[in-house]
């Protein structure tokens, strides 16, 4: 019955709605005045206990038009007609209530002072005033009551459990009870405030706390799971999804604070929970203000431009007005894709997509000769481990001699600066990939000071969602049911978003003097498997029940944990606090420049033995496993 009743309102509301709303104004006041007129009949009935002798009742009948007149007046002066009933607050209140007491000041001036009707009653004017105000406020909350009454129990909007009963919690319940058009309805708060247990917030009951998540979400049938708390830490963030292990509902969250100051209606924007609300430190932020004397009115060439940070590189670089944007790709799909999206995002921005590789000299060389960039930024590099274990010639011929060819070509251009895209996995390298990382940021340290051209390093770790991260084959994996594979229980990984690395890159442009390599504070190691875990309940399973994680073992080149220092740098703070500088105390080999060369012709002869032989002579630290040897028992050993 109650379905079909409010369906059944629907259906009338829907089909006489826009008649409604065409004539609100007159309708509206129409209604005031019946509802002024019917507290001033109700007022003489109380007065005389409802039998009106007939002296009164022409007293009332020829006092109604001035009581219409001056109560109608009061609420035009105090603006009640103009409020949406659907929307009464406090403040609505407050004004009907002064427009009520001003009304009965009004009339009695005039009763009584202007036409000295004597026996018109004092208390019928204090009484109109009284339930004037009533009935007026008692009609707005009865249609607010029951709009709220219709979203709750429509059969439509999806049942939401809200975590936080805080401000934006409170106001996020008003918004989903007043919002007809509203997707979620509220059902239930949990909070940690003691204060705030077992309260209601408009009728929506606080029924536990944080930690009781997953039992609330089960009692009150939720059909998503709302975090309402913009302020909260990663800690808080990373309580909450433990806590909610085993629902297997959606979890949503509201924009940070920042966000939420920057634009307030975001408050309606919710979207879902992501990694990046639980990466286990706060998010660095860097002086985007110091960038545009850097980048604004320059020339800048990025390699690997259609790459995961090639492209944010470029999209972050287009917004400071460079006079030219330079895309250096090999890959012809990654070059359309980058140049159409700034094209469209950034139209008066002269953007020169150019399709080369920068292991061959001569079309770096014209590259360069014919953009003539002030600014480099090298991001193209190879990077999957397992991938450069098993290919090291390409390793050695992109990652060390493509970034040769590149920074000379910078340095003989007379470029400002140029800046390197390295890696953790430089620090200390069991792995090819880790190896040819070091000796370029090796090579860009010795080409520093060889002319005007500053060389700068940043370092940093995985990078969630890049091309060929872990990220993006765990969604697949969850995607198809599972199973999510790991490769080892306790191998750990530092995590930033790709938007973090670039601001990183960018801030390192600034900071740089030459020779420099900067390092992004990134707090601790995140175990991958609680990174799988994460990231199954974040999809509304349950890990191990709905989706199992399988661990496959360490694949070749990689450690349990990486390090961001090498045991030869001595760590700088700079003017940044999340930004370290790795000062290098060590001394490059004697043979360095015949091992360059011994690399290079074993880059042609293909001979890989030799190749790895000579990246041991190059980087001191590179351990791989000895034939034979696994990687794990090579690390742990």
């Amino acid at each position: 019955m109650k379905t079909f009743a409010i369906a059944l309102f629907r259906k009338l509301s829907d089909t006489f709605g826009e008649t409604i709303l065409r004539h609100r104004r007159v309708l509206v006041v129409t209604t005031q005045l019946a509802l002024i007129a019917l507290a001033n009949l109700t007022a003489f009935l109380l007065r005389f206990d409802g039998a009106l002798p007939a002296p009164y009742r022409r007293l009332a009948l020829y006092g109604l038009p001035f009581v219409l007149s001056v109560f109608g007046a009061g609420l035009w002066v105090f603006g009640i007609q103009r409020g949406l009933w659907r929307y009464v607050g406090l403040h609505d209140l407050g004004r009907i209530l002064w427009a009520s007491v001003a009304g009965s000041a009004a009339l009695y001036v005039i009763l009584h002072g202007l036409l000295r009707w004597a026996a018109y009653p004092r208390s019928i004017i204090i009484l109109t005033g009284l339930l004037c105000g009533l009935y007026l406020a008692g009609i707005r909350l009865g249609v607010r009551w029951f709009r709220e009454w219709l979203q709750i129990f429509g059969p439509t909007a999806r049942r939401v459990l809200i975590v936080g009963a805080g401000n934006a919690g409170e106001r996020l319940v008003r918004d989903m009870l007043t919002d007809r058009r509203a997707t979620y309805k509220p059902v239930a708060l949990v909070d940690d405030d003691p204060v705030k247990r077992k309260a209601r917030i408009h009728s929506i009951p606080v029924i536990g706390t944080i930690a009781d998540i997953k039992a609330a979400a089960e009692r009150c049938e939720a059909q998503e799971i709302i975090v309402a708390i913009p302020s909260a830490s990663t800690a808080v963030k990373q309580k909450i999804l433990a806590a909610s292990e085993g629902c297997t509902v959606p979890i949503k969250i509201l924009p940070s604070v920042k966000q939420l100051l920057d634009d307030p209606v975001l408050l309606r924007q919710i979207k879902p929970m992501s990694l990046e609300d639980l990466l286990q430190r706060e998010p660095i932020e860097t002086d985007r203000q110091e960038l545009h004397p850097l980048l604004k009115g320059k020339n800048v060439l990025v390699t690997g431009a259609g790459g995961s940070i090639g492209s944010e590189l470029c999209r972050q670089i287009a917004r400071y007005r460079p006079a030219s944007l330079i895309l250096f790709e090999r890959y012809e799909n990654n070059l359309y894709a980058i140049d159409l999206e700034l094209r469209r995002s950034f139209p008066e921005l002269s953007l020169l997509p150019v399709l080369g590789d920068v292991t061959l000299p001569d079309r770096v060389v014209e590259v360069f000769r014919e953009t003539s960039p002030d600014l480099v930024f090298h991001a193209a590099a190879h990077k999957h481990v397992p991938l450069m274990e098993r290919n090291p010639g390409e390793a050695v011929r992109n990652n060390i001699f493509g970034t040769r060819t590149v920074a000379e070509s910078a340095l003989l251009s007379g470029v400002q600066r140029f800046v390197l895209i390295s890696t953790d996995k430089a620090v200390n390298p069991v792995s090819v990939m880790g190896a040819t990382k070091r000796v370029a940021e090796l090579l860009i340290q010795q080409l520093n000071g060889w002319g005007a051209t500053k060389f700068t390093v940043v370092r940093f770790g995985n990078v969630l969602g890049s091309n060929g991260s872990v990220v993006p084959l765990f969604a697949e994996q969850i995607r198809k049911g599972g199973p999510v594979t790991v490769t080892h229980p306790d191998i750990k990984r530092y995590f930033m978003t790709i938007p973090e690395a670039v601001q990183l890159v960018l801030q390192a442009s600034v900071l740089g003097v030459g020779g420099d390599v900067f390092v992004l504070d990134m707090g601790e190691q995140i175990r991958v498997a609680d990174l799988a875990r994460n990231m199954i309940v974040l999809a509304g399973l349950v890990p191990d029940k709905d989706v199992r994680i399988v661990y496959t073992g360490l694949r070749p080149g990689e450690k349990l944990f990486e390090e961001l220092f090498d045991r030869t740098e001595c760590v700088e703070p700079t003017c940044h606090p999340k930004i370290k500088r790795a000062v290098w105390r060590g001394s490059l080999p004697l043979e360095w420049d015949r091992a360059l060369k011994e690399l290079e012709t074993s880059l042609h002869c293909q001979d890989p033995n030799r190749m790895l032989d000579v990246l041991k002579a190059l980087v001191s630290s590179y351990a791989p496993p000895a034939a034979g040897e696994s990687t794990v028992s090579a690390f742990t050993s």
